[in-house]
């Protein structure tokens, strides 16, 4: 069970990117969060930025359209 949830479905690049910083910003070190998004581009955008950022990606999951990505903050 994620600490956050945030939804960024509909919203398209690089807003489910952009909003999932945000959040994460927000969050204590260890938190996790789980984003939903239908962005094609999302699934890459998210996982790659979490990891150049020294986040965990904890999970990632396909829906149909929709990914579901569950990421612990690093430092």
């Amino acid at each position: 069970m994620a600490d956050r949830d945030l939804d960024a479905t509909g919203l398209f690049c690089p807003e489910p990117v952009f909003r999932t910083k945000i959040e994460v910003e927000r969050m204590e070190a260890g938190s996790t969060i789980r984003v939903r998004a239908d962005d094609p581009a999302a699934e890459e955008d998210i996982t790659k930025w979490a990891s150049r950022h020294g986040h965990e990606v904890l999970s990632l999951k396909k829906e149909g359209k929709v990914i579901e990505v569950e990421i612990k903050k690093g430092k």
